[in-house]
């Protein structure tokens, strides 16, 4: 656990549509453009190795980015053969983006405030009123109607905060949804904004045919 006074009012941003971290959960990246690896380079030099995973706006809002992203540390990274680097990022913490930072670096550096996000420091959140073998039915449902596969004795197993983070991050949502899901203010939130996700997509999957 970082300590928030070790947090850092500017940080270097990585904009990337549908990707978003998550306090505890495990982000992997690849690496590859120069402007990114000179970034990924310079955050290595620095003590907390952080990086702020944020969503642009829109294709169509050039610059744009959401309000609130999710700072990840650096835990692990490979080098390929051919330059690019494999990464994991870890989450830290959640951060409210204030305005850009100008500088001589190629990538984008911002001014950031962590204060609504407090609770991301605290340690494993709860959920209380987690219904596991309810949510594990829709979640079989779901992950059949979009064909995926997972290793169901590992998620079963899953601490709720794992499970319901590492779902809002990797499930095949869209970016706006998964804006969502990273601003959610709680577990409980983040955990109800996603069941209700999965069960549009399986309405939408009943109406096309798809589910028997």
């Amino acid at each position: 656990m970082i300590p928030a006074a070790n947090l850092p009012d500017i940080l270097p941003l990585f904009p990337l549509s549908g990707a978003v971290v998550l306090p505890r959960a495990r982000l992997p990246l690849n690496i590859f453009e120069p402007r990114y690896l000179a970034m990924f380079e310079d955050v290595l030099k620095t003590r907390e190795r952080l990086i702020g995973m944020i969503q642009p706006v829109d294709k169509e809002a050039e610059g744009a980015l959401h309000g609130v992203g999710c700072a990840g540390r650096v835990t692990s990274f490979t080098e390929t053969d051919d330059g690019r680097y494999m990464i994991s990022l870890t989450g830290v913490s959640r951060f409210r983006f204030l305005n850009k930072v100008e500088g001589f670096v190629p990538y984008l550096q911002a001014n950031i405030d962590w204060q609504e996000f407090t609770r991301d420091l605290g340690g494993a959140e709860h959920d209380d009123g987690f219904d596991r073998d309810g949510f594990l039915v829709l979640l079989e449902r779901f992950f059949a109607v979009e064909e995926l596969d997972t290793d169901w004795d590992n998620l079963k197993k899953a601490e709720t905060e794992m499970l319901v983070n590492s779902l809002s991050m990797l499930a095949p949502f869209s970016p706006e949804d998964k804006q969502a899901l990273l601003e959610a203010k709680t577990l409980s939130a983040r955990r109800q904004t996603l069941l209700t996700l999965m069960e549009f997509a399986l309405r939408r999957g009943d109406k096309g045919g798809m589910m028997q």
